[in-house]
């Protein structure tokens, strides 16, 4: 994987904070896998000081908040804590599912592998409201609003509805190939179809707080380059 400048991946940035789109499969901080690289190094090669607010899934890609000083990261950290930060994520599902103002409250406890569960004895609350941006003959587009900041939250919540996210093998999703959703695709029969996406289909996509001086911001991370090809393919065939 070619390794991004950090400064290439800046959304937003003023004298406090920075707010970066950040590439799947580079992790949020280090992580067990013992990668070299993450995001927060990537901050620091640009930004001695800087810390990272938050952490999204390594396959996850979107909005990550970088605080350049102390009080900016206490000032962004309460935001998070006390649940005041609005996130918006989009997700590509397997199946058609009609959700509006779906609101999931299950809590979350910590399974084995690298897997969570939901736990109602021992578990966090978790609550999440999911709604339908886009249906189509085999899939569907969400908007996902976590309340809370569980690990794998989203992920869980939908795979409770039997609506995985696309490629999350973790949770059951299934990985997406053009030849479940174009008609007549073919592979000669030394040829490997390979998925469209290498990842689970989650992108984080805005991510709304207040800045140091009190004023709210509303920060909106592009897709990914993956996600909006898998995206157009299904706007292309999949209607």
């Amino acid at each position: 994987m070619k390794i991004p400048v950090f400064k290439s991946l800046i959304i937003y940035e003023d004298d406090n904070l920075v707010v970066v789109n950040k590439p799947p499969f580079i992790s949020s901080l280090d992580d067990r896998n013992g990668e070299t690289i993450n995001m927060l190094r990537l901050a620091r090669a640009e930004f001695e000081d800087i810390q990272v607010c938050h952490r999204i899934d390594r396959e996850t890609s979107g909005a990550l908040i970088f605080a350049k000083n102390p009080e900016t990261y206490r000032n962004v950290s309460m935001q998070f804590e006390h649940r005041e930060v609005n996130k918006i994520y989009h997700a590509i599902v397997d199946g058609q599912h009609r959700f509006e103002e779906l609101v999931v409250d299950l809590p979350i406890g910590i399974g084995s592998k690298g897997m969570v569960r939901i736990d109602r004895a021992e578990g966090k609350p978790a609550d999440t409201t999911f709604n339908t941006i886009q249906l189509f003959k085999h899939y569907s587009l969400l908007e996902c609003k976590p309340k809370t900041g569980r690990m794998h939250q989203i992920r869980i919540h939908l795979a409770t509805q039997r609506a995985p996210i696309t490629g999350d093998d973790l949770y059951h999703g299934k990985p997406f190939y053009l030849s479940k959703v174009k008609r007549g695709y073919k592979l000669s029969k030394d040829q490997e179809e390979l998925p469209i996406m290498k990842r689970f289909a989650l992108h984080a996509k805005q991510v709304g707080f207040k800045l140091m001086n009190g004023e709210p911001i509303l920060i909106d991370a592009p897709y990914a380059k993956d996600f909006d090809t898998a995206l157009k393919m299904l706007q292309k065939f999949d209607l």
